[in-house]
């Protein structure tokens, strides 16, 4: 049965949002995916420790990366399912259970357990990203979307920067004890500030699953978008992933803390995300996911140069992170058009395959590394634009049409 079938919209009366409950929502959504990527300063620290290689101390990364892919497909689909404010906020607390099993680890196998634990229940930020989008005006969806993902992509680029800076200070695992803490808070606000909404729906937990499966075979361009975001954001885990060796090497012989600075360079492309999100309410999507596919394309030739320029290492993160928001922004907006009453079903199936993309990009990175150095990452990453543009270019389905974003 189409999943559209047995379902109903959501009332008209929602709350709407305001100016307040979208800053905390785009600071919860930060604070709740970072949690991610505290690692990847840390890897060669955490490494040491536990007496691991570079391809086992990056499977941090990939375990994080596979387990917010799992709660993605098993946990964000119930936000059109259960009253989504108390689902926020017990998975919220749950994450910061998580990271203190992290920072308590006494052995590299609790490190991977926290890690798990943690990622699987910190895809709450992709349950409160398609509230936003139901609580927010036709009219503005795609600005609110965008100002809750550079909340995302300022949580993953500037983790970076408070655990190196954190590690410096005390040791790899303060960055946890403190992310606890903030994520404690966090809940209390979202409880406080957050309407409570719930989605009328008539599917069963077993049928909701089903339906994404169904979404993916009649929708298109929900398919040919998740084939986007899964390219791109391998892209984005082929960089960071592998930066860390490059910077802690021999080229460079940084420390934690100026390794995590790095993050900042990238931050600058979120703050773009709102910009983004206009121009797909303004009907621009196609040109702004081009124009990024392109711009991603580009970013590999400096960061070609990065072991003997950190001038060029800058200038290609910088764009490849601004293009990697520009494609995965149009790629919600242009999402969310399709069923308004399975945006939480929408939000799992493009955001694991995403994240199954970026867990993919964290392997391929380590492994090019192990193998060819810094300039088997920059082939690897210049291989996975080019699918990214062939694939746009070659895929009818991955194109919107040229119209403001319908009323719903």
């Amino acid at each position: 049965m189409p999943a559209s079938a047995a379902m109903t919209t959501t009332h008209a009366a929602t709350p709407r949002l305001t100016a307040p409950i979208i800053l905390l929502m785009s600071i919860a959504t930060g604070l709740t995916v970072a949690s991610n990527y505290y690692a990847q300063p840390l890897l060669h620290t955490i490494g040491q420790q536990f007496g691991l290689s570079t391809t086992a101390a990056g499977a941090i990364v990939t375990t994080a990366q596979v387990s917010y892919a799992a709660g993605l497909l098993f946990l964000v689909p119930l936000g059109d399912l259960l009253e989504r404010r108390r689902l926020i906020v017990l998975m919220t607390l749950c994450s910061a259970a998580g990271l203190l099993v992290t920072a308590f680890a006494t052995s590299i196998g609790m490190v991977f357990l926290g890690t798990a634990l943690t990622a699987v229940l910190s895809v709450v930020a992709q349950v409160l990203v398609p509230y936003a989008a139901t609580l927010a005006e036709p009219e503005t969806r795609g600005k609110v979307v965008g100002t809750i993902m550079s909340g995302l992509l300022l949580g993953i680029l500037l983790a970076r920067t408070a655990a190196g800076a954190l590690a410096d200070l005390g040791s790899w695992r303060t960055i946890y004890w403190v992310a606890a803490i903030l994520l404690v808070l966090c809940a209390a606000a979202l409880w406080r500030a957050l309407p409570a909404s719930r989605n009328p729906t008539q599917l069963s937990y077993p049928q909701l699953l089903r339906s994404i499966g169904e979404l993916f075979r009649d929708e298109p361009l929900f398919r040919a978008r998740a084939v986007l975001g899964a390219l791109s954001f391998a892209m984005f885990s082929v960089l960071w992933t592998s930066l860390t060796f490059l910077l802690a090497g021999p080229d460079y012989g940084y420390s934690d803390t100026t390794i995590g600075l790095l993050g900042l360079a990238g931050a600058a492309g979120a703050l773009a995300a709102s910009r983004v999100g206009r121009l797909a309410d303004r009907g621009l999507a196609n040109r702004s996911t081009r124009v990024g596919l392109l711009l991603l394309l580009a970013s590999w030739l400096p960061l070609a140069f990065a072991p003997v320029s950190l001038t060029a290492l800058i200038v290609g993160i910088l764009v490849l992170d601004l293009s990697i928001q520009a494609v995965h922004v149009t790629n919600q907006s242009a999402i969310y058009r399709i069923r308004p009453e399975a945006r939480s079903r929408l939000t799992a199936g493009y955001m694991t395959a995403y994240f199954i993309g970026g867990a993919l990009g964290s392997l391929v990175s380590a492994t090019a590394y192990g193998m060819a150095g810094w300039h088997g990452v920059c082939a690897a990453g210049t291989v996975l634009a080019l699918a990214a543009l062939a694939y746009e270019w070659r895929t009818p389905g991955a194109h919107v049409p040229d119209l403001p974003a319908a009323a719903n």
